[in-house]
């Protein structure tokens, strides 16, 4: 949630009352420091105004909006609500509570506030832009159809919405009307980095390639050190393709989505973490454990992203530890309070620097930003003790979909896409996990999500470390 840009309000007082200027330099200070991330100088200076002014609505408002950027979400729908209480006609609080229960899951309350938004003020284009993701995510596509186009009429400088009504068409299978939106969207915004990846990967699904490599090379040009570009240029088949997706590339894309991530993934009908939790669920009921409701196992959650996985993983674990490069998600796992520490690291290189073996690493939707699987599963055999699982997921080539494909099909070990991310072959899956010190290694088919209305298959992946005399 971003800082308000409009100052406190001198509604409820003149403006020649010495309490009013006190009041208007104390919330101006606390928003300077709130603006520069200096969190703690801004909460103390918000709550001692309101010490003094329990009912003052832009410090309720405001100290609501930071709570909201530390993750404290229940507090600050209690902070911004009771603001919208005091001054039920503001439109910038109903919105930033729209926001809010969007966070909390309770979508229905904040579809009502960003409504309310725009019965305040028909202006508030930050509302209509977030009824439209809405709309959208709820599956109401000619709801926001209609909304996106008449925002992109109204203000087609406003990117936010151009890239969001780009992201509904992708959604709803219109990728032709997605890049013609980007198009003409990047003639305005020419350095919009949403847009030029947006549109690179709707040109690569439509089967442009030389549009999406001239696109990439362009952006190249313009921003030599972004990782972004040159990791899709490579999918593309320029030059030579990556064993894996750079750090630099991952912390970029994650931190971008750290603010979003659960709910664009919420929308894709995201499985992984759940059928990551089934395997994990279904392994501590065939070990035969005395008290299975009781916590047994220390777990790396390698790739934890948000923390999604997180509270399903919890109830098996004494210890919990999650691994990322995104410092972003990272920071937004860390609001969940289901870890036992996090570290933003590479995945491979933390594996193989952990010093005290653990009984189960899960891995869910992260071993898609590797190429050749090999360094991976000796760092995952090096981290677990004898006996010790692995469970993760993989995407699937597209060839073998729905079940392997047989042995006179000649198919890579792995592939970089469009999008970014690889696929894997399973024999590959299963002869990098032998190899490792791995046996029961088990593939079911199963789709991971949606992504532009299909379905991305993928292998969920289960092993058990063998003992280390047994590796050959």
């Amino acid at each position: 949630m971003r800082l308000p840009v409009a100052g406190p309000s001198t509604r409820r007082v003149s403006p020649h009352d010495p309490a009013t200027e006190r009041r208007r330099q104390t919330l101006e200070q606390a928003m300077q420091a709130h603006g520069r991330g200096d969190f703690a100088t801004a909460r103390a200076s918000y709550t001692g105004w309101l010490e003094q002014a329990p009912d003052d609505e832009d410090a309720l408002h405001l100290l609501g909006v930071l709570e909201a950027q530390q993750g404290a979400t229940a507090e600050a729908a209690r902070l911004i609500g009771r603001a919208v209480e005091l001054q039920p006609g503001e439109a910038m609080f109903h919105n930033n509570l729209g926001n809010v229960w969007v966070e909390l899951g309770r979508l229905e309350e904040a579809e009502a506030h960003y409504i309310r938004a725009l019965e305040c003020d028909g202006q508030r284009l930050d509302a209509a832009n977030n009824l439209g993701v809405l709309l959208s995510r709820s599956g109401r596509t000619a709801q926001a159809d209609g909304l996106f186009r008449a925002l992109v009429e109204m203000a087609p400088g406003f990117a936010d919405a151009r890239l969001n009504f780009a992201y509904h068409l992708m959604r709803t299978q219109r990728v032709s009307d997605a890049v013609e939106l980007c198009v003409q969207g990047l003639v305005t915004e020419p350095r919009s980095d949403g847009m030029r990846r947006l549109l690179g990967i709707a040109y690569t699904m439509l089967g442009m390639r030389e549009q999406a490599v001239a696109l990439y090379e362009r952006w190249i040009a313009s921003d030599p050190s972004n990782p972004v570009p040159r990791h899709h240029l490579a999918a593309c088949g320029v030059g030579d393709t990556p064993g894996r997706a750079s750090d630099a590339y991952v912390r970029q894309v994650f931190d971008s989505f750290a603010a979003s991530f659960a709910a664009r993934l919420a929308e894709l009908g995201y499985q992984a973490p759940a059928l990551v939790a089934g395997w994990v669920e279904r392994e501590r009921s065939s070990a035969g454990a005395a008290q299975p409701e009781q916590p047994a196992w220390t777990v790396i959650d390698a790739g934890c992203g948000t923390g999604l996985l997180g509270p399903l993983l919890r109830p098996h674990a004494r210890q919990l530890v999650g691994v990322d490069l995104s410092g972003g998600m990272l920071r937004k796992a860390a609001q969940r309070r289901v870890y036992d520490a996090l570290h933003e690291s590479e995945l491979v290189a933390f594996l193989e620097a952990w010093a005290a073996p653990v009984d189960l690493i899960a891995c869910a939707d992260t071993l898609c930003y590797l190429g050749p699987l090999e360094p991976f599963a000796h760092a995952a055999r090096r981290a677990l003790v004898p006996g010790g699982r692995l469970v993760a997921t993989v995407e699937a080539h597209a060839e073998e979909s729905g079940g392997e494909a047989g042995p006179d099909v000649a198919l890579p070990d792995h592939r970089l896409h469009g999008h970014g991310r690889y696929s894997h072959r399973a024999a590959h899956v299963r002869s990098a996990l032998a190899q490792a010190g791995f046996e029961a290694v088990e593939l079911q088919s199963v789709v991971l999500r949606n992504e532009g209305g299909v379905p991305v298959a993928g292998w969920l992946v289960g092993a058990r470390a063998v003992a280390d005399s047994e590796v050959s």
